[in-house]
This record gives structure tokens, C-alpha cells and sequence, in this order.
């Protein structure tokens, strides 16, 4: 499970930061600077990761025994919204935490 956690937490923080710079950054300067340069290069990062995403949010739901609808479907849409996968990520540790207490890492402990 905490392997699990892992994973997850990391893949939501780089769909997250990708979405951002994506949604911020290169679509801004395409259709007001018309470079379409960093569109061809985040957009398909950002696509990549949000398969890795959508594997990892999945796996991570059955881990914890969620229910299809609405915790692993919420989970899983939270890549898809600019910051929502920050926040979806806080939602999921906490709750795993709080269900699974072993899967807390003494070494690596952060406040819930």
C-alpha cells in the first residue's frame, strides 16, 4: 500500500505541475504569441503522464478497497483539472492514512 502511496503522490505532482505549465504557459503563448513550440513539447508529457496517472489513481483505489463510484472516479478525475491534482493527492493520502495506518512510513512521515 505505501509503495502504492508512493507512486501515486509523485505521479500527481507531475501531471499537476504539467497541467499548469500546459493550461498557463504554452497555450497562452500559442494562441497570443502563436509559437506553438512548448504545446508540442508539454502536451504530449502531459498526456503521457496522465495515462501513468490514471494506472497509478486506479491501482491506488483498489489497494484501499475504494468504491468505483464515487472515490476511485474522482480520483482518477483529478488530473484533469489545472492544481486539482494537488489537492485530489492531499484528499488521497490523508484518507489512506487514516484507513490504513500501516501504510505510513515511519521513516518518511508527513502532518496529516
Amino acid at each position: 500500500m505505501n509503495a502504492a502511496l508512493i507512486r501515486f503522490r509523485i505521479v500527481a505532482w507531475i501531471v499537476g505541475t504539467c497541467l499548469i505549465l500546459l493550461v498557463g504557459v504554452a497555450m497562452p503563448l500559442k494562441y497570443f504569441g502563436g509559437d506553438e513550440t512548448f504545446v508540442a513539447i508539454i502536451s504530449p508529457i502531459h498526456g503521457l503522464c496522465y495515462m501513468v496517472y490514471l494506472v497509478l489513481a486506479f491501482h491506488l483505489a483498489q489497494q484501499a478497497g475504494w468504491k468505483f463510484w464515487p472515490q476511485t472516479v474522482g480520483l482518477m478525475l483529478g488530473g484533469t483539472v489545472p492544481i486539482g491534482s494537488f489537492f485530489v493527492e492531499r484528499w488521497a493520502h490523508r484518507r489512506i492514512l487514516e484507513e490504513h495506518p500501516q501504510a505510513a512510513d515511519p521513516k518518511v512521515r508527513s502532518e496529516v
